[in-house]
């Protein structure tokens, strides 16, 4: 074979080979656009104020209300969870209809396990006038249990109790306390 016949064949090859080259890297910013695409949310909402409400013997009592400037809505994850970056407002309403009232700087709600986390200036005010204080807490609600490894403040009326860590059923009525400190009171 003569040089020309192979300047052309080695020419053609590396035209092919850069050809090749260029057509991979346009797939591969694609596929990395579809992987970006499935972390994005599936939805966005914005300005939420949600009611849970419950129907019993023709009369509907308001058992919950959410507010919320944003949520995100990932439920096209395997894990799903719904995110609220701004944070949250939840009123609780007892049957009695006395409020408790949860706020947070930021919330996250998965599905599969039903936990909500709570973080940032978490704040739990009852209708006692009992206050808790802590960064982070997370709630069950399968189990209606709260708990937090985070140091907390719990100003109630007979005084306050701070520590770190506890767990409490969602009415403080069964409180187990990790490290902890205060006023107590003693029953003789």
């Amino acid at each position: 074979m003569s040089k020309y016949h192979l300047h052309i064949i080695r020419n053609l090859v590396t035209a092919i080979v850069v050809t090749l080259f260029f057509s991979c890297k346009n797939d591969f910013d694609e596929v990395q656009k579809v992987g970006v695409l499935q972390n994005q949310p599936i939805g966005e909402a914005k300005a939420i104020d949600l009611k849970y409400t419950e129907f019993k013997e023709d009369t509907v009592r308001l058992i919950a209300n959410l507010l919320s400037p944003k949520m995100l809505d990932y439920s096209n994850r395997s894990f799903a969870f719904n995110e609220f970056p701004e944070g949250i407002e939840l009123k609780i309403y007892d049957k009695n209809n006395n409020q408790t009232t949860i706020t947070s700087n930021y919330a996250i709600v998965y599905d599969e396990t039903d936990i909500i986390d709570l973080r940032g200036d978490v704040k739990i005010a009852t209708h006692e006038k009992d206050t808790l204080f802590t960064e982070q807490l997370y709630y069950n609600q399968k189990l209606e249990w709260a708990f937090t490894n985070e140091p907390w403040l719990f100003k109630r009326a007979v005084g306050p109790l701070h520590g770190i860590g506890f767990d409490s059923d969602k009415e403080f009525k069964n409180f187990q306390m990790l490290e902890m400190g205060g006023e107590f009171e003693l029953d003789n």
